[in-house]
């Protein structure tokens, strides 16, 4: 089919463009194509949308689905060819809003606020078989509104504002058997209503705007349950700041949207630590993960090049377009697929297929792009998957595991970046071991002007200097801690790359006693830095990985795998620099800024 060969053609280069780059090599991304695929329109809000195979099943409060501008009756239920985007001859009725879908083998469920399916008393939840749309005997009386569900371990999990089912009491939780369409024992309570299931292998993950789960009062807005007991997880301790509309789930943790003052996605660790943050000027309200990428959608117009906002959820410090639908990598960097979506409400639910590699969007929308997408939207995916560094790995590299005669150290990129060391004072280097190599360990802490001083130079070359493309740099870090009592700036430059005033600059330093890492970009006019500052000192005689990350409108620090702090930066801000690169100081004059620490396994990518 002519589309489906455009969109992966359009989606190769748009991957090509977006890949994250990785420092222990190349690391593999996959973004789908922003220009959407021929599907259908509806005459009414969308809510839920599900895949099974290359069939996508939606539900809503729409009468009819649009086929080449000719109205088709379909009544609060729909399927389409995930491949051809043709409307399907699957057509059950329901005579209220479907509000969420799941699917499980043969059947599609659906829950939401409906009395009868198919003309047949069906309240609040139903199977249907996903040939025919023929109603499964499942048949349930539930007090209160459904607002997800998700299937696993032979349960349909149900959440919502509900007090009972079939006359049981149930605090704003449930399950039914997959077998059997039964009520299940299963039956963790919330003190509020539950937006959000997302279930795992040995989970199940609960959004909403609660604050006990369980009666415990820890659990607020997001919990973890036994998939099979109901009992709460208190190895998982999330805190969300605000309600919690939608979740997705992985192996390396949960992805939230919240609402609240502005919006929020948040990636959560197993443990329920954050991994990263992504901030919108408004709510967040779906969320869905693809072969390392998180897609999100919400009524947000922009995507805040930082964390930080303001009234009414307003960027405080610089924003890109973002209408609806915004796409962020493995390590929170926003990325530049942009569809594009209008409307107020925007989007309301993402599902994904990793078979297919595509996602479909639902909500109020009615344009995506230029393209007229009535509340459903589909993205191909792409074809094969596109490693994100070049083919010759980083533009430089340091393990300092090996060394010429002279006291050189190699460059492991093999582009002949040899750092050579340059001293006052009787400055030395030492090393000491490191993993399964070792690492170089630079003068301790001095005051006065005989202090010695070493630095280690590369000369300066053109491929080191990154000029507006995206910038990835780092070190592994070992700091002493401060000596009692100490003051002053004592700052410490790790990696430096030119002079603020001579061409710009790129370097990872140290402010203070404190022993805060932050990374620090200067364009070629040198009169803005552009600074993020991590909140987490090093100084305490450990080994720390510190990156620095350029990406489009942003820099962000990462100690530790973990996202620090973010700083806007100009998009057209451009480095090219004729200075030499250095470690450990910006030269052996005075006031140079000496390190008194230990490196090892430095890396610089560029592209």
């Amino acid at each position: 089919m002519p589309y489906i060969r455009n969109a992966v053609r359009r989606s190769l280069i748009v991957a090509l463009g977006v890949a994250a780059i990785a420092t222990g090599g190349a690391a593999i991304a996959e973004v789908v194509t922003p220009e959407p695929v021929t599907s259908p329109s509806f005459n009414g809000p969308v809510y839920a949308v599900a895949y099974r195979g290359s069939t996508v099943y939606v539900g809503g409060n729409f009468t009819s689905a649009i086929v080449g501008g000719k109205s088709v009756s379909r009544t609060r239920l729909a399927a389409l060819d995930a491949r051809s985007g043709a409307l399907l001859d699957w057509q059950p009725s329901a005579d209220a809003n479907v509000r969420a879908l799941a699917v499980a083998g043969n059947v599609v469920y659906a829950a939401g606020d409906f009395d009868n399916v198919n003309g047949t008393a069906r309240d609040a939840v139903a199977g249907l078989e996903a040939a025919t749309g023929t109603l499964t005997p499942m048949r349930h009386a539930v007090n209160g509104q459904p607002n997800s569900i998700a299937a696993g371990h032979g349960r349909l999990y149900l959440g919502g504002r509900i007090t009972a089912v079939d006359g049981q009491a149930r605090g704003n939780l449930a399950a039914f058997s997959l077998t059997s369409g039964a009520l299940d024992p299963w039956a963790p309570t919330t003190d509020d209503v539950v937006n959000a299931v997302a279930v795992t292998t040995k989970r199940v993950y609960v959004g909403g705007r609660f604050h006990r789960t369980n009666n415990v009062s820890s659990t607020i807005r997001l919990s973890a349950v036994d998939p099979a007991t109901g009992k709460l997880d208190p190895t998982f301790a999330a805190k969300p700041v605000s309600q919690v509309f939608a979740l997705a789930a992985d192996s390396s943790g949960v992805y939230a949207a919240l609402g609240g003052q502005g919006g929020r996605a948040v990636a959560y660790a197993p443990d329920g630590a954050t991994r990263w943050t992504r901030v919108f000027d408004g709510d967040a309200q779906a969320i869905a993960t693809l072969d390392g990428t998180t897609y999100v959608g919400g009524h947000f117009d922009k995507a805040c090049t930082t964390t930080n906002n303001g009234v009414k959820g307003l960027c405080t410090d610089g924003s890109v377009p973002r209408g609806k639908l915004a796409a962020i990598d493995a390590q929170g960097n926003l990325l530049p697929w942009a569809p594009q979506a209008n409307g107020v409400v925007g989007t309301r639910q993402i599902a994904t297929s990793p078979s297919l590699g595509s996602i479909s969007a639902v909500g109020d929308f009615t344009t995506v792009g230029a393209v007229q997408r009535k509340r459903y939207v589909a993205f191909a995916g792409g074809g094969p998957r596109v490693e994100s560094a070049p083919a010759e790995g980083p533009v430089a590299s340091y393990n300092f595991d090996s060394t010429i005669a002279d006291g050189t150290f190699d460059d492991g990129s093999g582009h002949g970046h040899l750092l050579r060391t340059v001293t006052r004072n009787e400055g030395k280097l030492s090393t000491e071991p490191h993993g399964s190599g070792q690492a170089v360990t630079f003068p301790p802490r001095c005051s006065g002007q005989d202090c010695p001083r070493v630095v280690l130079r590369a000369e300066a070359t053109g491929d080191l200097n990154p000029q507006d493309k995206p910038l990835r740099y780092g070190a592994s870090v070992r700091l002493a801690s401060p000596p009692d009592g100490a003051t002053g700036p004592d700052g410490q430059n790790i990696l430096q790359k030119g002079y603020a005033a001579a061409g710009g600059q790129y370097k990872l330093q140290v402010d203070g006693v404190s022993g805060k890492p932050s990374c620090v970009l200067t364009g070629r006019t040198g009169d803005v830095s552009y600074v993020a500052r991590s909140r987490t000192s090093i100084a305490d005689d450990d080994w720390h990985t510190v990156e620095c990350r350029r990406t489009g409108p942003a820099l962000a620090i990462v100690v530790d795998d973990q996202e620090q702090a973010s700083a806007a930066v100009p998009p057209e801000l451009s480095i090219d620099s004729e200075q030499p690169f250095s470690l450990g100081g910006k030269g052996v004059g005075p006031n140079n800024d000496q390190f008194h620490g230990a490196l090892d396994d430095v890396w610089i990518h560029i592209g």
